[in-house]
């Protein structure tokens, strides 16, 4: 049989996890070998070198935790792979450090002031490790005895034999662990850990002296060895959680039920400091250390002159994690002002960021890219018709191509093709139009739509604004 098995996946995993396929459910990171040179594909990553580098050097900053309060600007026109890269940044960094995606006009439709909201966006992105030391018992499970009472009602009774190479122990057993082991399924020749403070057991897996036993296991059972010295030990446990999730759980009688509702309402600023305060004192006992990580803010010139102030103010913060912003807007206008600014943001806050352009891909990088789209969404096409949905990519938009995949996917499964061909694309094509033709159609039926403004025949002015929409900014 063979000895090391893959790594045991809990069963229920394929039932209860949905992969959907998103817009950039493709990118497995940033694509970059150990000397941080971007690769030209790579982990779903394609083009963008120079953006993708920088990237991997903020990315090295993050990691070593040192820096705080740093913002990067990455800037350039649409289509061009921001998110993309923030995606890859997140996908690099891994499950540990605190990753917070915010969109620029998500600040407005909360119910709480717009500082509040940037507040939490704030404290969510930083985590704080905790190590706690508990007793566990871990052992090889020699037998499992239960006895269940004969009339069927009252109290079960059982013993537990566990050992380790060097000792065995039988314990009694109440209803609580009972419960616990047969849910669990556990049984004998596995080997497990028991919790102490909370009973809590844990199958690590099954021991190598079972390996015989060919109809007790399955072909992901994964063996371990039995365990040594003492069957009581002492382990040390690592909690991450945020600092948002510390100020919620604080901030009223049943704080963690606040957590699964998303209701969390303002919090007092004297609670952050509380909390603040106890996490120094952490810090100083070796209790805990602090994990900063990112916040990631999509269209950032939704923003108005108040948040940008206040994030000047907080990027100076020691507590602050790495500020990650995407737009692709030229120079506009501030909100809330009415100057203009590049990428539509006050000089003094684009003076703290760094900032990183993406550039327009070339076609080699656009087909890649389709290429990459089209095995993420499982359609199978000929060479003829990705050549001609890249150059459809190159004259519209690389959005647009994209969504034509699995369009034309349909279409070809509609006349029975296995893959999708020209004919397909160019049905697809003449179905849905991209911008520049609908707003070529626009120009041409203008005055049969509704609140048409291109053209005011000469001497008629031009209706003032809305009182609403002057309001509305």
């Amino acid at each position: 049989p063979k000895m090391a098995a893959a790594p045991r996946v809990p069963e229920t995993q394929d039932i209860t996890r949905i992969e959907r396929i998103g817009a950039h459910s493709h990118i497995r990171g940033l694509g970059l070998d150990d000397a941080l040179e971007a690769r030209m594909v790579s982990q779903g990553m394609v083009g963008q070198t120079n953006a993708r580098r920088a990237a991997g050097v903020i990315l090295k900053l993050i990691q070593e935790g040192k820096i705080a309060g740093r913002a990067v600007l990455i800037a350039g026109t649409p289509g061009t792979g921001k998110t993309a890269i923030a995606m890859g940044m997140a996908q690099a960094l891994g499950a540990d450090t605190p990753f917070t995606m915010l969109s620029g006009s998500e600040i407005y439709s909360l119910e709480m002031s717009r500082t509040e909201a940037l507040s939490q966006g704030f404290r969510r992105s930083i985590g704080v490790r905790i190590k706690e030391e508990t007793e566990i018992i871990e052992g090889e499970v020699v037998e499992v005895q239960i006895d269940k009472p004969a009339s069927g009602s009252g109290e079960k009774r059982g013993k537990l034999t566990l050992k380790t190479t060097e000792m065995e122990t039988i314990y009694d057993l109440g209803t609580k662990m009972i419960e616990g082991l047969q849910k669990e399924k556990v049984q004998a020749g596995d080997v497990i850990t028991i919790d102490k403070a909370s009973g809590k057991i844990s199958k690590l897996g099954r021991s190598f002296t079972r390996a015989r036993d060919y109809d007790a296991m399955g072909s992901s059972t994964k063996f371990v060895q039995c365990p040594e010295g003492e069957l009581q030990k002492r382990k040390e446990v690592v909690h991450t959680v945020s600092l948002h999730e510390m100020d919620v759980i604080n901030s009223r009688a049943q704080g963690f039920l606040a957590l699964f509702a998303g209701d969390t309402g303002e919090i007092k600023p004297e609670i952050r400091e509380q909390i603040d305060q106890k996490v120094s004192e952490w810090r100083e006992e070796g209790k805990a250390e602090i994990v900063p990580g990112v916040l990631f803010i999509d269209e950032v010139h939704m923003l108005d002159v108040e948040c940008y102030s206040y994030l000047n103010r907080a990027l100076e913060s020691p507590m602050a994690p790495v500020l990650v912003f995407a737009t692709n807007r030229g120079i506009t206008r501030i909100r809330g002002t009415n100057y203009k600014g590049p990428h539509g943001m006050p000089i003094d806050l684009l003076d703290r960021l760094l900032i990183i352009s993406t550039e327009a891909y070339s076609e080699k990088e656009l087909s890649q890219i389709l290429h990459i789209r089209c095995e993420e969404e499982d359609v199978e096409m000929t060479d003829d018709a990705a050549e001609l949905l890249t150059k459809i990519a190159t004259e519209t938009s690389l959005r647009y191509a994209i969504h034509m995949i699995t369009v034309a996917s349909l279409v070809c499964a509609r006349r029975k093709g296995t893959e999708v061909d020209v004919q397909d694309i160019k049905r697809v094509y003449g179905l849905f139009s991209d911008v520049k033709r609908s707003t070529q159609y626009m120009i041409e039926y203008q005055n049969e739509f509704m609140f048409s403004e291109i053209s005011q025949p000469e001497g008629e002015a031009a209706p003032a604004p809305d009182a609403d929409a002057m309001a509305t900014d």
